[in-house]
């Protein structure tokens, strides 16, 4: 769920503001005409992405090392610690993207050629209205493999999703036995979480033998019944020419090849209100405290604020959570996951790059970018 009450957050909500107001007051006016839009500006607002494209606002790389402080004040304004690390650490990835993939210079960027196609500070910060009062004003702050959006309502009521973590590489090496994996807990938990299940519960949360090339939403800004995954060149806000489209093209097909994902199993994946997969109602006590586990992973990403009131309402129709798997059992098979309840819905995928690649995001199919908080706001403010 996206919303909590007023009286939980408005210190958080107040901290936002405080952040934000001095991260534009620090900009000039050039910068701040790049970070700052009108509210509500639907569809800027409610445009997102988790790719390397451009996401709409002022870069990191376009500001002073004091402004950028700044930007990262706001950010971890909106995260719980472990949420911050968790963020930092994927921006930092980029650097080691950017080596496995051989310095290239230029990858699906609208920019000049000169610059670099894996880049830490191509990561953009928009703030939509006047932050603070009780008018209603928010922030987004998106790069390669992460989006976090935030509405503020009523000067204290404050929406968090979609809420989205990536990292490329899932997994990589450091010196001596350790290994780097800032979404270790969301990949292994739901791993554990399948095996934990006995053959008749599997038959039932296994909806696919594969798994599906991305998120089933993907970075649509409404959750739909009958949704299937976007196709590989949806998810970018460049538009191709006809080279570089025929080029997204084949790249996509010999994605979906190589995971054999059928016709059939693309139903299998399709998004539906009714939730597809086995329901905790059907699980067992330590099933269940490994669901409730997953969830906290994703739930504990933000402030206290929101992440304790958030793991209270999953606690409460926990029963009514369904847990549903595609792909192989096993680490580096491509796999998938869904969680989808009441105002929840989750998504998790590890596909591409030898399955070490990862997509997660929360959502609130009724919820995000504070569709309901908004709407309760009008009706009484107008």
């Amino acid at each position: 769920m996206a919303t909590t009450a007023k009286s939980g957050t408005a210190e958080l909500a107040a901290r936002m503001a405080e952040a934000a107001a001095n991260l534009l007051a620090a900009l000039s006016s050039e910068q701040r005409a790049k970070a700052a839009f009108g509210f509500p500006d639907e569809e800027e607002r409610r445009r997102w992405y988790y790719t390397p494209t451009d996401h709409g606002g002022l870069t990191l790389g376009a500001m002073t090392p004091a402004q950028q402080q700044q930007t990262l004040r706001l950010v971890a304004s909106g995260l719980s610690v472990p949420g911050y690390n968790v963020a930092s650490t994927i921006i930092g990835l980029e650097n080691v993207l950017d080596q496995s993939e051989g310095w290239r210079v230029r990858f699906m960027r609208d920019r000049d050629p000169n610059g670099r196609g894996r880049d830490p500070l191509l990561y953009y910060i928009s703030i939509f209205g006047e932050p603070g009062g009780t008018a209603a004003w928010g922030w987004r702050f998106g790069g390669h493999h992460i989006s976090l959006h935030y509405t503020v309502v009523d000067g204290g009521i404050v929406a968090t999703l979609p809420s989205f973590f990536g990292a490329n590489p899932a997994e990589a090496p450091l010196v001596g036995p350790g290994t780097l994996r800032p979404l270790a807990g969301e990949e292994d938990l739901g791993r554990e979480l399948l095996h934990a299940l006995d053959a008749e519960q599997r038959a039932v949360a296994v909806i696919a033998p594969a798994a599906p090339w991305d998120l089933v939403i993907g970075n649509r800004p409404t959750v739909a019944e009958g949704m299937t995954p976007p196709l590989g060149w949806e998810i970018f806000r460049e538009q191709y020419d006809d080279a570089g489209m025929e080029e997204r093209r084949r790249r996509h097909e010999r994605t979906i090849a190589a995971l054999g994902v059928t016709a059939e199993q693309i139903e299998a994946f399709r998004y539906s209100k009714t939730a597809k997969g086995l329901p905790a109602a059907r699980m067992n006590a330590a099933q269940k405290q490994l669901l409730a586990a997953l969830l906290h992973q994703y739930t504990d990403r933000m402030p206290e604020e929101i992440a304790a009131r958030e793991r209270e309402r999953v606690s409460g129709v926990l029963d009514q959570v369904s847990f549903a798997w595609a792909g192989g059992a096993e680490r580096r098979q491509p796999h998938y996951y869904r969680l989808q309840g009441p105002r929840l819905l989750v998504e998790y995928d590890n596909t591409q790059d030898g399955a070490n690649h990862i997509h997660s995001v929360w959502r609130d199919p009724e919820g995000d970018f504070g569709a309901d908080l908004l709407a309760q706001h009008y009706a009484v403010s107008h």
